[in-house]
């Protein structure tokens, strides 16, 4: 699968006003502006909530996945699974943020 994701400047914590201007294509779900991939700690947050984003279609996972191994190798960051299948799309966790 073709991804979309492209590294940018900006890397850690970001503010709501920083996280308003980053680019689509740093975002992991980049229709829905959803896990931004700017850094290693934000690829593996992505990972371990990948299960908890609500509201997209498999083919959004398809390319959320691509976008995210692919920044996975960017910042040197390991992925064990081949699919996004393997983490799942139903919360293995409750989500606090509901």
């Amino acid at each position: 699968m073709k991804t979309t994701w492209k590294p940018h400047e900006e890397h850690g914590d970001l503010s709501t006003a920083e996280r308003k201007e980053l680019p689509d294509s740093v975002y992991a779900f980049p229709d829905k502006r959803k896990e931004p991939l700017t850094d290693a700690s934000h690829v593996r947050t992505a990972l371990a909530r990948f299960d908890q984003v609500q509201d997209v279609t498999d083919a959004e996972r398809d390319l959320a996945f691509a976008n995210i191994r692919a920044a996975a190798n960017h910042y040197g960051v390991d992925i064990a699974e081949n699919d996004w299948r393997q983490l799942g799309k139903r919360p293995h966790t409750d989500n606090p943020a509901r």
